[in-house]
This record gives C-alpha cells, sequence and structure tokens, in this order.
C-alpha cells in the first residue's frame, strides 16, 4: 500500500459522492412553489420573520459537548489495548485528559457553560 492506493481510494470517494448527487439530481421529482419555500415550524405557519438572532452561548455549549463526545470516541479503544501497551498508554492518556480538562476550565472562566 502505497501513494497509489491513497490516490485511488480519494478518486472512488470523489467518484461515489459526486455520483451519488449527479444520480439524485437526475431522478428527483422536482417542483418550486412558494410553500415550499417557507420556514416551517411544526407544521405551524411562521409569524413575523424567520431571521432571529440565537444566543451564543447555545453554539459553545454544543461544541463542548462535541469535544467531549470525541473524547469518549478515543478512550474506548484506548481502554481496549491498555494492558498490551503498559505504562506509555497510560501517559498519554493521562495528557489527553489534562489537555481536555485545561480547555474545560477555560470555558468555564469564560462562562461558555452557563446555561441562559
Amino acid at each position: 500500500m502505497g501513494p497509489a492506493s491513497l490516490i485511488l481510494l480519494t478518486l472512488c470517494g470523489i467518484a461515489f459522492a459526486g455520483g451519488g448527487i449527479l444520480l439524485s439530481k437526475a431522478l428527483a421529482k422536482t417542483s418550486v412553489n412558494a410553500v415550499k419555500g417557507l420556514p416551517y415550524e411544526c407544521g405551524i405557519p411562521t409569524e413575523g420573520t424567520s431571521w432571529i438572532q440565537f444566543n451564543v452561548g447555545y453554539y459553545l455549549f454544543a461544541l463542548i459537548f462535541l469535544v467531549f463526545d470525541v473524547e469518549l470516541i478515543f478512550m474506548y479503544p484506548w481502554a481496549v489495548v491498555v494492558k498490551q501497551t503498559g505504562m506509555v498508554a497510560l501517559v498519554e492518556i493521562v495528557v489527553f485528559m489534562f489537555i481536555l480538562f485545561m480547555g474545560l476550565l477555560y470555558a468555564w472562566r469564560k462562562g461558555a457553560l452557563k446555561w441562559i
């Protein structure tokens, strides 16, 4: 497996994604009307403007959730192989957890965890 395999895999991925998009454009029935262009809110017609500003705190809260969700994805394989790798894996996960803890501490001090 060399660079040729990586290039072939990349081209296959692009072709697969592009082919799906082109196929859906060619086969899907489309119609344009005013009702389809309206914002959808649980079947209730929208009152007033749909352009409102959301609090950035929701976005920050979601990003923090994703960081710790990804942390769990990394910790599961580590827990599976920790006996085979020994002390090196323990030191690496402690450094990883410390970096994430520092990020959490930073977010806490900036007030990103306050639900408004």
